[in-house]
């Protein structure tokens, strides 16, 4: 009998899963170094959507202690995200590092000069031993030589771009936003496709520019737009920067929910995704 891959990849939500990186991994906090290793763990923690760095013991610069007192991870925040209909509810990247789903010790991050708490998680598990999880919203990243953002990239996620000509109109609220026929297509695993869109063929004098922010480790950072007088219009476009070569296709190019927005292509209306964006 064949298997749907996305369901053997929901299926394993709910468990520790790692897989080992040949990159050079780096991280450092306010210049002060924290690890340096050739070792390094990809961890997905139960229900946790993106990885993490687990490093060995014996490659941190650094020294670990418990925290003086335990804390209170309640207080942190969690976020439920299920990225398509089918898929199991899993916890989204804001969830707070401190949202252990493993079973383990927490331990503050201690380098000469200063101390980060809490972010370090020794596992209990046995083919985990030597390895700590490290909190990666603490520290500064490298993989080898270059800097990354947002959280690891997983190695089994992929984005692809493609080029289009045919004719993509984005509306909203009745109003046409875009209209283009040179369109690129992003195909990201698990996620529906987004189609940027040239500057030259968007309304952007009927949007107002956000204050909002975000990154993502396959294609940069994140301005984004919203269509005024509308709470479903808020921050409904977006464009990236140009840090990313992976990118490039789409630097410079928007991009719209089309969750809110009404996507037409060659005239066809477009079905509108459930994702955590809806």
């Amino acid at each position: 009998m064949a298997t749907k891959l996305s369901e053997l990849i929901f299926g394993a939500f709910p468990d520790l899963r790692y897989q080992p990186t040949s990159k050079r991994v780096r991280a450092d906090i306010n210049g002060s170094p924290v690890v340096d290793t050739q070792e390094a763990l990809l961890i997905w923690v139960p229900k946790r959507v993106t990885p993490v760095f687990a490093v060995p013991e014996k490659d941190l610069l650094v020294q670990l202690e418990l925290p003086a007192s335990p804390g209170e991870d309640s207080a942190q925040d969690e976020y439920p995200v299920r990225l398509m209909g089918e898929a199991p509810p899993g916890l989204d990247p804001r969830t707070g590092f401190r949202r252990h789903t493993a079973h383990g010790e927490e331990l503050d991050v201690a380098t000469s000069t200063l101390t980060a708490p809490y972010a370090a998680f020794r596992p209990s598990d046995p083919d985990l031993e030597g390895y700590v999880v490290l909190d990666f919203g603490a520290f500064h990243w490298l993989e080898d030589d270059e800097e990354i953002i947002g959280h690891p990239r997983d190695p089994f996620h992929r984005v692809d771009i493609r080029a289009t000509r045919r004719r993509i109109e984005v509306k909203f609220d009745g109003v046409t936003l875009a209209d283009t026929t040179g369109a690129q297509l992003l195909y990201e695993t698990l996620l529906p496709v987004r189609y940027y869109i040239p500057a030259e063929d968007v309304r952007l004098d009927l949007l107002e520019a956000s204050p909002r922010r975000t990154v993502c480790p396959y294609k940069g950072e994140a301005r984004y737009w919203s269509f005024p007088g509308s709470d479903g219009g808020r921050n409904i476009a977006w464009a990236y920067d140009s840090r990313l070569i992976d990118a490039q296709q789409i630097h410079g190019l928007i991009c719209f929910f089309n969750e809110r927005a009404d996507l037409f292509v060659d005239g066809e209306p477009q079905q509108h995704p459930v994702t955590p964006w809806s």
